[in-house]
């Protein structure tokens, strides 16, 4: 996919530059073509027929005078607001111009999509991450035609930094990338098709693929164990549900192990709190958590860092029949703690107090769930916002500081005692699962809290962030694979010892 040079070959037949908004003559390799070309990029610019805005993609054709049949010249706006996100758009929006073009092959000078900002190993992994996400399509169940797609073959690198450096950067960029469209895919698959028994396939494939230990626990196993918080989801349900595991151990013992749980409900009706008919129209996303754990952890296989990790996704549909679980109906959750049921359409925080047990009871000493979890976190704060609350200050900022490296924006919603008590006051049990709608958001991640307890937790809900409804630089419309880059990102940063110094 990518190669390394160390000097630009005039001789390639598509040629890219990165060009700043500047009003000065042209440096560098951006000089030495507009000398090749007679002149023709800096008469363009000065007529405006060559856009250094950011994003703008501008082809010029060499007509003869250069063996390189075309040159794109990439807006890269202001040098002084360039940013490692602005060169990941900028790419994402390069690459989709291409793509449509159907170009297989391009050569790209790398050190003029770099500033005081962005250095060559970060430009590199912008440029890798990009490839993947702005050339994702989305695969539907469609007739084809005959006509085959064209993909992008090889991308050749033009850099004076170590290759070896810049290579690596570029490989785990384009491991980012495609480990967040194969979350894309998951969520994108219709409920019929992704049921639970079909994710857990997936994951087991994933773990024999990583040389991961894997468990998946049966109907009949959650019952022993006594998961009645998520059996009851699955109550009115014909599929069977599953309790996935997989764990990755990249250090010599186990500690200080990461736990990542992801919401894997692959149908939601709402249950007898039934959602309305406009409401229920893409549900099939609402095991996005699930997704974003599964596409973390293919990072994790790919990089291998030094770190325990054990990602924990309770699967199922919420259906309704003459089995399925009631309002009002009490239930026991893995921990023992009882559970009065208000709201069935609230059943993703019953999945997840279970996984979140299971995880604590698997060696899980740090834990991040992640969910598309309540319609309150969009009225809250939007569609590119992802909401997340916590009982630890510290570890929040480490994911928060993540998601910002990631262009994953995080925002804190508060819990407070007056919340926990919303949960826990219930005539019938310990708890209620939905005190009503004000704060809803925040009642979901006060619910789930109480199961992580003392253990250090940050709960993402991802609601508002896990699709889109229109297409963007880096993607379509539809899932966004959102979180994948930001929890494989926490991983790799997280440092247990000092949390623990805080």
């Amino acid at each position: 996919m990518f190669k390394i040079e160390q000097y630009l070959n005039w001789k390639d037949e598509t040629i890219v530059l990165g060009m700043f908004q500047k009003n000065q003559q042209l440096k560098g390799i951006a000089a030495e073509l507009d000398e090749k070309l007679d002149g023709q990029i800096s008469a363009s610019l000065k007529e405006g027929d060559v856009s250094s805005k950011h994003k703008d993609i501008t082809k010029i054709l060499t007509l003869g005078r250069l063996e390189t049949k075309r040159v794109y010249i990439v807006g890269l706006g202001r040098e002084n607001e360039y940013s490692f996100e602005g060169a990941r758009e900028a790419f994402g929006m390069l690459f989709k111009t291409l793509h449509k073009s159907k170009l297989r092959n391009l050569t790209i000078a790398l050190d003029t999509f770099t500033s005081e900002n962005v250095d060559e190993k970060e430009a590199a992994h912008a440029l890798g991450e990009a490839l993947p996400l702005s050339t994702y399509q989305i695969q539907d169940y469609k007739q084809k035609s005959n006509e085959p797609s064209v993909e992008i073959d090889t991308v050749t690198v033009f850099s004076s930094s170590e290759s070896a450096e810049i290579h690596a950067s570029l490989e785990v960029g384009y491991t980012y990338g495609k480990a967040t469209n194969s979350a894309r895919t998951l969520v994108n698959m219709p409920g019929n098709i992704l049921t639970a028994s079909e994710l857990a396939t997936y994951s087991i494939d994933l773990a024999k693929k990583y040389d991961f230990q894997y468990e998946i626990l049966e109907k009949e196993e959650m019952e022993k164990l006594g998961m009645g918080a998520f059996l009851a989801v699955n109550q009115g349900s014909a599929e069977p549900p599953k309790m996935i595991v997989l764990k990755y151990q990249g250090l010599e013992t186990w500690e200080n192990a990461i736990g990542l749980v992801g919401k894997g409900i692959t149908f939601d009706t709402g249950g007898y709190s039934i959602k309305p008919k406009d409401g229920i129209v893409g549900m099939k996303t609402d095991m996005g958590g699930a997704a974003a754990v599964l596409g973390a952890m293919e990072i994790i296989g790919e990089l291998k860092p030094e770190k325990n990790v054990i990602a924990v996704i309770p699967a199922t549909d919420n259906m309704i029949s003459g089995n399925a679980f009631k309002p009002d109906d009490v239930i026991v959750s893995l921990n023992g703690k009882t559970i009065e049921v208000l709201n069935t359409d609230a059943e993703g925080r019953l999945a997840l107090a279970d996984a979140v047990t299971y995880a604590k009871q698997h060696g899980a000493e740090y834990l991040i769930d992640v969910a598309t979890l309540t319609g309150g976190v969009i009225i809250a704060l939007g569609s590119e916002m992802t909401g997340a609350m916590t009982n630890s200050p510290e570890l929040f900022e480490i994911v928060k500081s993540a998601g910002e490296e990631c262009g994953e924006p995080i925002w804190q919603l508060p819990i407070t005692e007056k919340d926990k008590q919303k949960v826990r006051n219930s005539k019938m049990a310990d708890l209620n699962n939905s005190p009503g709608r004000e704060g809803h958001a925040i009642m979901a991640g006060a619910f789930i809290g109480e199961f992580a307890e003392n253990t250090p937790w940050v709960h993402l809900d991802i609601a508002g962030t896990a699709t889109t409804s229109k297409a963007a630089e880096l993607g379509p419309s539809g899932a966004t694979g959102v979180m994948v880059r930001t929890l494989a990102s926490f991983v790799e940063v997280f440092q247990p010892e000092k949390l623990s110094e805080k």
